[in-house]
C-alpha cells in the first residue's frame, strides 16, 4: 500500500455513477483519494492546473466517453498530447460498446476499455479489480 492514498481522477458527468464509484471504492477498501471532473472541460482544466502540476499526479484516470462540453475522446487526445500527462494511465469506463469508440479509444492511447456494468455487484467487482491492478500491482512511472 502507498504511504498516502493514491489519487484517482474520475471524469464522469452522471452523479449516480459518481455515487456508485464512491460506494464501490469504499466497499472494496480501495485506498484512494477521488477527484471528480463533471465534464471534459473541467477535466482538462484540472489536469493542467497549478494544483495538479505541484501536487500528486493521478495514479489512474477513469474516463467516461459521453461527456458534455468536451468529449471523452477529445480529453484522451489532449492527455496524450501533453508531456506532463502523456503517460498517465487512462481507463475508459463507459456505457458505450460501439466498435468505433473502442477502436478510437485504443488508437488515442487508452490503456484499457471497460463497459460499465449495470448491476452494482458487477460494478463493484470491476472497481475492486481496477484498484488492485492499477493502484497495487502496476508500477507507475517515477
Amino acid at each position: 500500500m502507498h504511504a498516502t492514498p493514491a489519487l484517482i481522477l474520475l471524469i464522469e458527468d452522471n452523479p449516480d455513477d459518481e455515487l456508485l464509484m464512491r460506494r464501490a471504492l469504499s466497499q472494496n477498501h480501495v485506498e484512494a483519494e477521488l477527484v471528480v471532473a463533471h465534464d471534459g472541460e473541467e477535466a482538462i482544466a484540472y489536469l493542467y492546473s497549478q494544483e495538479m502540476q505541484q501536487g500528486p499526479r493521478p495514479a489512474l484516470i477513469l474516463l467516461d466517453l459521453k461527456l458534455p462540453k468536451v468529449s471523452g475522446l477529445e480529453v484522451l487526445r489532449r492527455i496524450r498530447a501533453h508531456e506532463t500527462t502523456a503517460h498517465l494511465p487512462v481507463v475508459i469506463l463507459t456505457t458505450s460498446s460501439e466498435e468505433r469508440d473502442i477502436l478510437e479509444s485504443y488508437r488515442l492511447g487508452g490503456n484499457s476499455y471497460i463497459k460499465k456494468p449495470v448491476d452494482f455487484a458487477e460494478f463493484s467487482c470491476v472497481v475492486r479489480n481496477l484498484g488492485l491492478y492499477w493502484l497495487e500491482l502496476n508500477e507507475p512511472l517515477p
